[in-house]
C-alpha cells in the first residue's frame, strides 16, 4: 500500500527526533527513482532512504544495502552539490499531505550559508523528489513536469514550488468530533461506510476506511465513535507499527493493529516507523529488483530457449517422417524380386507383398520415365538416406534436450539471483560456454568467483548451495567429500547443496533442514511439499562432456519437504 497521511504524520516526527541536527556526507542514487542520505546525527551513522518510485515511494531510515552504479546520474551529482555538508533542521509534514519536507542549512557556491528544502511528494504516480532554493524557486526535481503534464503545477527548474492542490475532501484529522457526528448522521447509509468515509474525507486510506467499518459492523450509529477514538489516538501519538502478513509473504502495514482479515493475516510488531517500512519494502522488492536487473539476460536466454524448442519440434517431426524407411525398403525389394514383370513405362506394379501374413496385393507406383531397375534403385537411395537421417536426428535431439535443460536451470538461476555479483557470475558462465558472446570491448578479466552460500544447521552442521552452475559442479566435484551429503529437488532445477559431515553422521534435523534449503533455491520456492533427493557425494557424478551443473547419482533417498523461508534466513551465515 502506499504510506497514508497518518503513518506520514507519525514518521515526521520521528524522523525529526532522530534526524534533527544530522550532517549529511554523502548522496548516492543507486535506482532510477532511489536517493540515499549517507548522515551523522545524534553520535550515530544513519542512512536516509528516499525513493519516488510509483507504488514505492516512502521516506525511512534504512539498514539495506544497495549497490551503486558505475556513474552517478546528474540529479544525483546536483544533490552532492548542494547537500553534502548541509545540516537537517526539521523533518515535517505539511497539512496532513502524503509529503515530507527536509529543511536543511546548507551554503551556497561561494560558502554563504543558505536555506534549502528537499521535498518529498509521496503521491501515488506523481511521487517526486524536488529541491528547493532559499527563495523558494526549483533548483532541480528528479522528475519534471512540463505543460504536457499538471498545467497548474509545472515542476522545472527556476520555478516557484507550489505545494500539491488539496482534495476536495474535508481534512479527517482536522475536523472536530460534532461536526463528525453530524456528518455521520447525514450519510447516505444505503453506502458502504468505508466508501462513505473514502469519498467523504482527506487523510484516510482505504485500509483505515475499511478497519473503521469492521470495527463498526457497518453500523452507521457506532461510526462516530470510531472515529473520534481515531482522532484521539492519532492526536496522543499512541502508534504500534504493525507489517500484515499473509502465506509467509509481506502484505501490508498500518500504523495500528487490524482486524479486517481475520486469522488468515499474521501480524509483526516494529519499534519504529523506519524499521517497518525497511521490511516492508526490502521483502516485497527484493525479488522484483532481481528480476529487473535481471531482465535482459533472461529475456536473452528465454529466447535461446524458445528458439531451441521450435528447433526440437520440427526435428522431431522429421525424425517422425523417417518411420516410413522400412516400407521403402519393402517396396524396394519388392520390385527387385518382381523386375521380370515390370516392363519399361509402366506406371505401378501389382504384386503379392511377401512381408504380411497372408500375402496381400500391394500396387506399388512407378516412375514411367525410368527402368525397373532404376525404379528399384530410388527406393533403396530414399530408404539410406531416411535411414542416415535418423541417426542424425536423433544425435541432434539428444544434444538439443540436454541444452534446452542447461538453459532451463540457468532460468532458475536467474530467478534465485540475490545481487548484482550472482548476475556476473551467471553472465560469465554463459560467456564461457559460449552461449553469450563476449561483447565488443569487455575487459577480459575473470573476476574472483564467489563464495558458495553457507548455512549452518541447528544442530551444528554447515551447509553449502552454489550460486550457479558452473559453481554447482566445483562445489560437487571439488570441495565436497565423498563422505559428504549431495541434496538436490527431484526433477526440479535448483542449486547443488552439499551437507557438510566431518566424519559425523548427521542427524534427521540436518538432513531435513539441508533439504529445506535445497527447495528454497530451486524453481518449486513458491510450491507446496517438494521432494528432495539425497546421496553420498561418492555417489554423483558428473558425465564426462555434459554441461555445467549436470550430474547423475545411485542409492540415494528422497526427503518430502517444503521451502521454507523463514528457516533459510535464520540458518544462513
Amino acid at each position: 500500500m502506499p504510506l497514508d497521511a497518518v503513518c506520514i504524520h507519525a514518521l515526521a516526527a520521528e524522523l525529526e527526533e532522530s534526524l534533527a541536527g544530522g550532517r549529511i556526507d554523502k548522496v548516492q542514487q543507486p535506482e532510477r527513482d532511489l536517493l540515499l542520505l549517507s548522515l551523522r546525527a545524534k553520535g550515530k551513522n544513519l542512512r536516509l532512504l528516499l525513493a519516488a518510485g510509483s507504488g514505492n515511494a516512502r521516506v525511512h531510515v534504512t539498514e539495506a544495502s544497495y549497490e551503486n552504479p558505475a556513474e552517478a546520474p546528474m540529479f544525483c551529482m546536483l544533490l552532492r552539490k548542494h547537500l553534502v555538508g548541509a545540516r537537517i533542521v526539521s523533518v515535517t509534514q505539511p497539512d496532513w499531505e502524503r509529503m515530507l519536507i527536509l529543511e536543511l542549512d546548507a551554503r551556497d557556491e561561494l560558502g554563504v550559508a543558505s536555506r534549502k528544502r528537499l521535498v518529498a511528494e509521496l503521491i501515488g504516480r506523481s511521487a517526486n523528489l524536488i529541491l528547493v532554493g532559499e527563495d523558494g524557486r526549483i533548483i532541480d526535481c528528479m522528475r519534471r513536469v512540463d505543460f504536457a503534464g499538471d498545467a497548474l503545477r509545472i515542476l522545472q527548474p527556476g520555478m516557484l514550488y507550489r505545494l500539491p492542490p488539496r482534495q476536495e475532501k474535508r481534512p479527517f484529522f482536522e475536523t472536530e468530533p460534532a461536526e463528525l457526528r453530524s456528518l455521520a448522521a447525514r450519510a447516505d447509509r444505503s453506502r458502504p461506510a468505508d466508501k462513505w468515509l473514502l469519498d467523504s474525507f482527506s487523510g484516510l486510506s482505504p485500509l483505515l476506511c475499511r478497519e473503521l467499518a469492521f470495527r463498526c459492523g457497518e453500523d452507521y450509529d457506532a461510526l462516530p465513535a470510531q472515529m473520534e477514538a481515531l482522532q484521539e489516538t492519532v492526536a496522543a501519538g499512541d502508534f504500534a507499527p504493525t507489517l500484515l502478513i499473509r502465506d509467509g509473504k509481506p502484505q501490508d502495514f498500518s500504523f495500528l493493529p487490524i482486524g479486517q482479515y481475520g486469522k488468515e493475516t499474521q501480524f509483526e510488531r516494529f519499534d519504529s516507523f523506519s524499521e517497518l517500512l525497511d521490511a516492508f519494502y526490502t521483502r516485497r522488492d527484493q525479488a522484483e529488483l532481481r528480476r529487473r536487473r535481471s531482465h535482459e539476460l533472461t529475456r536473452s536466454i528465454r529466447g535461446a530457449r524458445d528458439r531451441l524448442a521450435r528447433k526440437l519440434g520440427n526435428q522431431r517431426e522429421e525424425l517422425k517422417r523417417t518411420e516410413t524407411r522400412e516400407e521403402l525398403r519393402q517396396r524396394a525389394e519388392l520390385l527387385t524380386a518382381n523386375l521380370y514383370r515390370i516392363k519399361k513405362g509402366d506406371r505401378s506394379l501389382t504384386c503379392q507383398n511377401y512381408y504380411e501374413p497372408d500375402c496381400p496385393e500391394i500396387t506399388i507406383p512407378l516412375d514411367a520415365l525410368k527402368t525397373p531397375q532404376q525404379n528399384a534403385a530410388a527406393l533403396f537411395k530414399e530408404y539410406r538416406k531416411l535411414k542416415g537421417a535418423e541417426l542424425h536426428l536423433t544425435e541432434l535431439i539428444d544434444q538439443g534436450e540436454k541444452q534446452l535443460d542447461y538453459f532451463n536451470s540457468v532460468l532458475a538461476e536467474l530467478e534465485q539471483a540475490e545481487s548484482e555479483k550472482d548476475l556476473a557470475d551467471i553472465r560469465r558462465e554463459l560467456t564461457e560456454t559460449g552461449y553469450l558472446k563476449k561483447s565488443r570491448g569487455a575487459k577480459n578479466e575473470k573476476g574472483r568467483p564467489q563464495a558458495p552460500l553457507r548455512f549452518v544447521t541447528d544442530d551444528g552442521f554447515e551447509v553449502l548451495v552454489g550460486r550457479s552452475n558452473v559453481q554447482n559442479d566445483e562445489l560437487t566435484t571439488k570441495i565436497a567429500r565423498r563422505s559428504d551429503y549431495w541434496l538436490h529437488t527431484q526433477k526440479i532445477h535448483g542449486s547443488h547443496v552439499i551437507l557438510r559431515c566431518e566424519g559425523e553422521e548427521p542427524g534427521e534435523t540436518a538432513l531435513l533442514q539441508a533439504a529445506a534449503i535445497a527447495a528454497w533455491y530451486s524453481q518449486a520456492r513458491e510450491g507446496g511439499k517438494v521432494p528432495v533427493d539425497c546421496a553420498m557425494v561418492r555417489n554423483v557424478r558428473k558425465p564426462s562432456g555434459a554441461l555445467p551443473g549436470k550430474v547423475i547419482y545411485t542409492e540415494y533417498r528422497t526427503l518430502l519437504t517444503q521451502a521454507d523461508e523463514a528457516l533459510v534466513q535464520r540458518l544462513k551465515r
